[in-house]
């Protein structure tokens, strides 16, 4: 993109020569900051704010790829969890009711999924496509901004050397007044000649103050353009580069094949139309399986915060064991069967007489609850494999394919239809180029007329022989014809400029 910009600018400044023709009047230097077109569009490109916001549209595009790239791999989630349970009372049916204490819990799970689809295959080159029409849109931008800002600075030059022929014309309407009092003076004019002159002066200065204004103000739109403030007063700017003309020898054939490859508009919506294209291939794989693979570890502690109330149920289940232990003991030793346990309160976990638990089991009950919030009880490693194959989802397939072939539709027609409008803009622009040429050549022989038309009319006054009214009415047509070849010279830059910016790159070396 700098580089093209750069060649429009180098361009800009190549001199070129027309026979018979005169250079362009240029304002006299009187400040003290120096304006090329090249500075100008540098400053445009790091601070107009229309093009920035089109830059900011690059990062987006580039995670866009990196985003589909990414659907190919596999997502990894980790999760960690903490709960607390208040107490209450279970109800276990035949009327047995139990409290039950509060408790706190926690849990972590660690997870991997992969999901292959083709819509997810074909997603890369579908955003790589999308990236590429976002460069373009870019490079478009480039170019009109380096259309914007050259076209404003000869805007700027333009209003100078306006400004100049002002001058110019004051300088004439000064000395036509000296010579309309001279003659006065030595009787051989009358007052109305003098009066005639003075305002004749006093219109010629307030064109030049017009004429500056409307300086000031292209210098000023073109600061705004290029994103930035005046650093110094407004008439201290001066604009440096100069632009001399020259026969134009482009050709409409090969201006419209450039238009077709390099037209940076044209190459975004061709971008999109792949991506329409592309849009439809991952339609169509709906109607393709699809693969999906998950994996996970897991864990949960649960730590009940009443320990008397879970050493109390441990208690009157041990007690009922060793009652039943005790009850077959005694079983067994009716009918001399043998196998009775030596001790059932120790065998189950109780003191001599059942009635409290063993330190030791105590303890290890204490230990076995106190587990929150990280000495989880990790869950079996779990994996499964899933191939779908959708048979029926209500036409919604269908119904997606049909959108993305519509969409494609449109894309093929916008494309059709851009590329009608970039060939019939760069014919226009060829044709108005042709025409501004020309119309460089009848100015300047109008041009011509009016000087030498000024030049009869103030030799014949002079003489005696001519009006005031004469001179007055030349000078107004050599001002007009001036100021009309100024015109119609910039017109012609300004046309090579448009038409540079419809072909979408730099047509001069």
């Amino acid at each position: 993109m700098i580089g093209r910009i750069s060649l429009v600018a180098i361009a800009l400044m190549v001199p070129y020569t027309l026979s018979g023709q005169d250079s362009i009047p240029q304002a006299g230097v009187r400040g003290t900051v120096s304006l090329s077109l090249a500075e100008a569009l540098q400053q445009a490109r790091s601070n107009s704010p229309a093009y920035r916001q089109t830059l900011n549209d690059a990062s987006p595009a580039r995670w866009g790829v990196r985003n589909a790239y990414g659907g190919l791999l596999p997502s990894l989630t980790a999760s960690s969890d903490l709960g607390y349970i208040g107490s209450g009372q279970s109800n276990f049916g035949g009327g047995l009711i139990l409290p039950t204490s509060s408790f706190l819990t926690s849990g972590y799970s660690l997870g991997i999924e992969w999901q292959l689809s083709g819509r997810s295959l074909t997603a890369p080159a579908q955003q790589k496509a999308l990236q590429r029409a976002t460069d373009e849109d870019i490079s478009a931008a480039g170019i009109a901004l380096t259309a914007e800002i050259s076209t404003q600075y000869l805007n700027a030059l333009q209003a100078a050397a306006q400004v100049e022929v002002a001058r110019q014309q004051v300088r004439r309407n000064e000395e036509f007044l000296a010579l309309a009092r001279a003659r006065y003076r030595v009787g051989q004019a009358t007052l109305l000649d003098v009066r005639q002159a003075e305002v004749t002066k006093g219109t010629s200065d307030v064109s030049l103050l017009r004429a500056t204004q409307a300086e000031s103000e292209a210098k000023l739109d073109l600061l705004r353009r290029m994103g930035i403030e005046p650093p110094v007063a407004i008439d201290q700017i001066t604009l440096s580069d100069s632009f001399p003309v020259t026969a134009p020898a482009f050709q409409l054939d090969s201006l419209l094949v450039l238009a077709d490859r390099h037209n940076p508009g044209l190459r975004s919506l061709r971008a999109r139309e792949h991506a329409a294209d592309l849009d439809v291939r991952a339609a169509k794989t709906e109607f393709l399986p699809s693969l999906s693979l998950r994996a996970g570890w897991s864990g949960f502690t649960q730590e009940y915060t009443n320990e008397d109330l879970l050493l109390g149920q441990t208690l009157a289940e041990s007690q009922a064991l060793a009652a039943d232990c005790q009850f077959n003991n005694s079983v067994r030793t009716a009918l001399s069967l043998g196998g009775e346990v030596p001790n059932c309160y120790a065998a189950f976990g109780l003191t001599d007489g059942g009635g409290t638990l063993l330190g030791p089991v105590s303890a290890q009950i204490r230990d076995q609850n106190s587990v929150f919030p990280f000495r989880y009880t990790r869950q079996p490693f779990s994996a499964n494999l899933v191939v779908s194959l959708p048979i029926f989802t209500g036409f919604g397939r269908s119904l997606r394919l049909s959108q993305a072939r519509a969409q494609q539709d449109d894309a093929d027609e916008e494309v059709r239809a851009r590329r009608l409008a970039i060939r019939s803009d760069v014919h226009a622009r060829f044709l108005g180029l042709q025409t501004a040429f020309q119309a460089i050549g009848v100015q300047q022989a109008s041009r011509d007329a009016a000087r030498d038309q000024l030049r009869l009319a103030q030799d014949r006054y002079r003489l005696g022989a001519g009006t005031a009214l004469e001179v007055s009415d030349a000078q107004t047509a050599v001002q007009r014809a001036e100021g009309d070849y100024i015109t119609a010279v910039y017109d012609y830059h300004k046309a090579i400029a448009a038409l540079e910016a419809a072909v979408g790159r730099s047509l001069r070396q």
